[in-house]
């Protein structure tokens, strides 16, 4: 195998799973690990942390700073999305819902924007 063929081939472009749970940085909450999915925000605050690059999982980014829940979307396939943008640099990121997230919380996000 060349050397092209084999960066072109280590070029990942699709989402790595990683799935652990993790305190948060924000409230302090307890964050188990989800089932079908990858936990990537708080369930009781929504902020997540600014951790992955350019790939959702790859855990590459250098900034680690937590990420604000902006806005909420909703996607026809994938429903509920939360639009998260990072404290530090303003990256903005999209993240499913999760089925255990604050209710009211999520509620609240919603009256920013009409879904």
């Amino acid at each position: 195998m060349s050397e092209t063929t084999t960066n072109s081939m280590n070029k990942r472009k699709n989402f790595i799973l990683v799935n652990q749970g993790f305190v948060c940085e924000n409230c302090g909450e307890a964050n188990p690990p989800v089932k079908g999915t990858c936990r990537n925000h708080c369930r009781k605050c929504l902020y997540s942390k600014h951790v992955d690059d350019k790939i959702p999982g790859d855990r590459k980014s250098t900034c680690k700073s937590l990420m604000i829940p902006i806005e909420l979307d909703k996607n026809g396939k994938k429903g509920y999305i939360i639009i998260h943008r990072c404290l530090k640099c303003g990256k903005t990121i999209k993240n499913k819902v999760a089925e255990d997230d604050d209710f009211n919380i999520i509620i609240k996000l919603a009256a920013y924007k009409h879904i």
